[in-house]
């Protein structure tokens, strides 16, 4: 079990900042590595994972079994199956045969990890993270820490268009808020801007609100269609540590080309989402009455919204016929994405490290980020390496790997077994000389 710090002592052999799916994956692992002293701090009083996008009936586009740990360290006490067995629900949840599990579910189980792992700080925001030349200090509000490395996951930032600031309060919301925010849309023409599955579970929800429901609904996308996630056995092997040491190896230029590339693979429709809007859709016009009218939308960019008195009027261009459309919507909801950002509290460090050229850190192989610092000292960064580390890197799918690798470069050693399993597709050429070794055999 990771031990108990305390402050103004020997440094911790690691701070996090963050508590989120990804920094509670890392310290579950921790949690079996005796010799290694971590705390993780989160400004937020208690866990919650996405609560403003617990719509109901959601579900995860990922196998429970690509839990916090499973993947690495199968015997962990922090696992779903874990879960399951410790709440009593084992049977009726292998009985209940959920195609996918409800989101809600998985967000329980991460509460679960959170209330039982040591070594977490709820309600301890990290005001700044600077380095002494031997150590990280990290200072909260009442104390500060030391720590010889960092792990940041602190998430990424609703990404949100520019003409937004000038919409009037209140006539657009993200979709990270769509569980707080979505009763207002009752009776109104709302517009939903984004193809991926925030945007349609949004629009679903919206279809079949009954007596709450809007007016009328726009669902927009700057796709050609609304397009399925590709989730097939082969896409699937993108979201193996195979593929992401393959991917890892490519130039800087061809890693970017690549993700947009394969942009389906992780942020496509769910088909059962597109097959559940598609027979609402029929229900609205064919067999019943007085629900919203709805109006999808694809192969618009929109490239301004102009307030109004009741909200604002959009104008797309169609990227079909090149025209320009013009829409007006009382309230707009924005599906439409998150940014990364280096977290506030690095301002000190923030000129030391080294980014690429849309503003992310460079992770290594063991998702340390090149910095001007010593080696010895590393700042671990999780969910910054989607340009470096490939579209598994955001998702849930690898975290238990990537946890398990930063844990055995904090060891110094094989605590977990990482070694890339054969992959069922050969990615890359085999290097010259390897090729020739393998003919001589």
């Amino acid at each position: 079990m990771m031990k108990q710090h305390q402050a103004h002592r020997s440094p911790l052999d690691l701070a996090g900042v963050g508590i989120g799916p990804f920094n509670l994956s890392l310290a579950a692992h921790l949690d079996a590595v005796d010799e290694l002293e971590a705390r993780f701090f989160d400004q937020s009083a208690s866990f919650s994972w996405h609560p403003g996008m617990m719509l109901p009936d959601v579900t995860l586009q990922t196998s429970f079994l690509k839990d916090l740990v499973s993947a690495t360290h199968p015997v962990s006490p922090w696992s779903f199956l874990s879960y399951l067995v410790a709440n009593r629900r084992f049977y009726a949840f292998l009985n209940a045969d959920f195609p996918a599990i409800p989101r809600q579910e998985f967000a329980s189980y991460l509460a679960w990890v959170a209330a039982g792992l040591p070594g977490l700080q709820f309600g301890a925001q990290v005001r700044e993270v600077d380095f002494d030349g031997y150590a990280f200090a990290v200072r909260l509000d009442n104390e500060t820490f030391s720590a010889r490395n960092l792990a940041l996951g602190v998430g990424l930032k609703p990404a949100t268009p520019d003409f937004i600031d000038r919409l009037r309060p209140g006539a657009a919301f993200h979709s990270s808020r769509a569980a707080f925010e979505i009763d207002r849309c009752a009776g109104k023409r709302v517009a939903v801007i984004g193809g991926g599955q925030s945007g349609a579970e949004i629009v679903l929800n919206l279809l079949g609100r009954g007596a709450g429901a809007p007016a009328h609904v726009d669902w927009i996308s700057m796709r050609p269609n609304f397009l399925p996630l590709d989730e097939t056995p082969f896409t699937n092997e993108l979201f193996t540590p195979p593929y992401v040491a393959s991917f890892h190896s490519l130039p800087e230029a061809r890693r970017h080309t690549t993700v947009e590339r394969e942009k389906l693979a992780g942020d496509g429709v769910s088909a059962e989402t597109l097959a559940a809007i598609y027979r609402r859709l029929y229900v609205l016009r064919h067999l019943e009455s007085g629900g919203p009218s709805a109006d999808l939308l694809p192969h618009r960019e929109v490239i301004n919204a102009e307030p109004r008195d009741n909200g604002c009027q959009l104008i797309m261009r169609n990227g079909m016929d090149g025209q320009v459309d013009i829409r007006k919507a009382d309230i707009l909801v924005l599906a439409t994405g998150y940014r990364y950002e280096l977290p506030p509290c690095l301002a000190p460090l923030a000129g030391r490290i080294d980014l690429d050229r849309s503003g992310r850190p460079r992770p290594g192989p063991d998702f340390a980020v090149r910095w001007d610092g010593p080696a010895s000292a590393r700042i671990f960064a999780l969910n910054a390496g989607l340009l470096s580390h490939g579209i598994a890197e955001p998702q849930l799918s690898l975290m238990a790997w990537r946890s398990a690798v930063i844990a055995n470069a904090l060891a110094q050693r094989q605590v977990f077994d990482v070694e890339r399993p054969e992959a069922m597709v050969q990615w890359l050429d085999a290097m010259p000389h390897e090729a020739e070794a393998g003919g001589q055999a």
